[in-house]
């Protein structure tokens, strides 16, 4: 597997309702976003990463680390600064391992919180942009 050394670096939770308050249809809106990426040689590269977890009125969660990814990429932290994109496979990848490591870990902070539960888990699905084609739709009649 090419990820390696998941570690989380802070935790920041805050709850924005009284104890006690119900609502109806909480939303939780998950969002995982890479900060920065350094190439430490040709093969090892860390990715910071920010997790959210987004409770609408009620409160939110945020999650930040870093991890290591391994394999042959000689360009990817310079394709990376100058984009701000790596290619679909590595980010997905890259943000499948952060949902799946920082989802449990916001599963216990919403507990105490006593915020709802993050869950089900969110699944990560980057097209890739050279294997993409457009569908065309073909007119046709109707028949009922």
């Amino acid at each position: 597997m090419p990820i390696a050394n998941f570690e989380l670096k802070s935790i920041d939770a805050e709850r924005f309702t009284e104890k006690g308050a119900t609502r109806k249809n909480i939303r939780v809106d998950h969002n995982s976003s890479v900060t920065r990426m350094t190439q430490v040689d040709k093969n090892n590269c860390i990715i910071g990463f920010r997790f959210t977890a987004n409770y609408k009125g009620m409160g939110r969660i945020e999650i930040e680390g870093q991890l290591t990814y391994r394999g042959d990429i000689p360009d990817l932290a310079a394709h990376w600064n100058k984009e701000n994109q790596m290619p679909s496979k590595i980010a997905n990848e890259v943000h499948s391992t952060v949902i799946s490591n920082c989802i449990p870990e916001a599963v216990f902070i919403a507990r105490d919180l006593q915020l709802p539960p993050p869950i089900p888990l969110p699944k990560v699905n980057i097209p890739d942009k050279k294997n993409q084609k457009k569908k065309k739709r073909k007119g046709g009649m109707e028949v009922a």
